[in-house]
């Protein structure tokens, strides 16, 4: 698991992409509070009638924040096109809308396909069973 974290060859399993996720959030969260404490982006607060959305001011302005977000965000990229290399599909197909979602939820492909080796370690036969190679 999280082989190749930066290269976008290969598959990964749904566990795999949604620690991801996880890993993402957890990364953005620790980076941005530590960004706000040391004064490098500013919390503006736009009023909207029917919510309150919290942007930052001064994110571009910065290399440093950039240098800060760049990692995580190509990490993220990288992850989710390998999940759609597992469900058979280019890594472009990413930025179709609610198209993540679908990828944490559905299953991947049975089976090498072009894009490599099925990431659960199975193989399968002639008849279609699978056969974990984990076990022998």
């Amino acid at each position: 698991m999280f082989n190749s974290i930066f290269s976008f060859q290969g598959r990964i399993r749904r566990l795999e992409y949604a620690l991801s996720w996880v890993i993402y959030y957890i990364y953005s969260s620790m980076a941005y509070f530590i960004l706000l404490s040391f004064g490098l982006i500013d919390q503006m607060i736009i009023h909207m009638k029917f919510m309150d959305i919290k942007i930052p001011n001064n994110v571009l302005d910065s290399p440093i924040v950039m240098m800060v977000y760049l990692p995580v965000l190509w990490f993220m990229i990288t992850q989710r096109a390998k999940r759609c290399h597992d469900r058979g599909n280019s890594g472009w197909f990413q930025i179709i809308p609610f198209y993540g979602l679908w990828m944490l939820l559905a299953d991947g492909d049975t089976g090498p396909n072009d894009y490599g080796d099925n990431p659960k370690g199975w193989d399968y036969d002639d008849t279609d069973e699978p056969k974990n190679n984990f076990l022998e």
